[in-house]
Formats: C-alpha cells, structure tokens, sequence
C-alpha cells in the first residue's frame, strides 16, 4: 500500500498564526469600508459643489455636513487600522523573539555538551564569544526595535498641523463661497 512518506506533510496552524490572519481579514475588511466611506465623502462633496453652483445654500450645507461625518469615520478607521497593524507587528514580533528564545535554550544544550567534551580554556572562549553575540543581538533589537524619536514625534506634530491649517483654509473657502452664494 502506501508508504507514510508519500502523504505531504502539513504545517501546524497556531494561535499565533489564526490571531495574525484574524487581524489581516479585519484590516482588509476596515481597508474596504474606508474606500465605501471615501466614495459617500466624494459623493457628498459633489453634490455640495452641485448645490452650491444651482444656488442651493441649504442642500449644500447638508451636503458638506455629511462630507464632515464621514471624514470622522475615516479618522476612527485610520486609527483603528493603526491599532491593528501595531498589534499584528506585536504579534509577529513577539514570535521572533519566541524563536530566539528557542535558539537560545538550543544553544545552552549545545554549549553544556561541550562543557563536557572542551578544557575550561576552550569554554571560556566559546562563553566570551556567545556574550559577545548576545549583546551584539541585544543591540540591534534595541536599535530595531527603538520607540518614535522626538524629532519623529516634532515631525509627525507638525506635519498634522500643516493638515489642520490646509483643513482651516479649505473651510474658510467653503464659508466664503457659502457666504457670496
């Protein structure tokens, strides 16, 4: 009959995996919504410039309120997208460091062997060697890992306020077209 070596092997799933696939379909499904929500915005937008140019203060008004309504809901989209994407990195991070735990418990296994097979001299060196290599990891996971600077943080402040004064502008237009119709 058939030999078990002819069956393809297949991987296990893990909590890990099924967690990060769960965050992806909900970016997806977040990244979806926000376009329906950019289509109703456009619509709406349109149809205030419509209003506006038929002289029909009232229609435009409701037109641009619901333009703002929807800007909001991308805001909380846009947030909530960012809360996933920082969880799923969480997430996948985490396994790494797992992983390298994993090595490491290896490698503790491999170094206690030749404990026994190396002269002392020997495992001193090898020991120097492995903290070198620990702490060389340490640092690249501290650079790589590193929170915001505070120059990011300046730049990320004022780039959203250049958003803010783009938005006050746009506005002032808005209520002076608004005003002359």
């Amino acid at each position: 009959m058939g030999s078990s070596s002819s069956k393809p092997k297949k991987s296990k799933i893990t909590s890990q995996d099924k967690a990060i696939l769960d965050l992806k379909i909900q970016r997806d499904k977040l990244n979806q919504y926000q376009k329906k929500i950019q289509a109703v915005l456009d619509r709406e937008y349109e149809i205030a410039k419509i209003n506006i140019k038929k002289g029909n203060k009232e229609k435009a008004l409701l037109a641009l309120k619901k333009k703002k309504y929807q800007e909001q809901l991308i805001e909380k989209v846009d947030a909530q997208l960012l809360n996933i994407e920082e969880l799923t990195h969480s997430i996948e991070y985490a396994v790494v460091e797992k992983q390298v735990l994993d090595g490491l418990k290896n490698g503790n296994e491999i170094l206690k062997q030749l404990n026994n097979e190396m002269s002392i001299e020997k495992v001193e060196d090898l020991m120097n060697e492995t903290a070198e290599a620990v702490a060389y990891q340490n640092e690249i996971s501290e650079l790589l890992g590193g929170a915001l600077t505070v120059e990011d943080e300046e730049d990320i402040e004022n780039e959203l306020a250049q958003i803010q004064q783009e938005e006050v502008i746009i506005n002032k237009i808005l209520k002076y077209i608004l005003f002359i119709i």
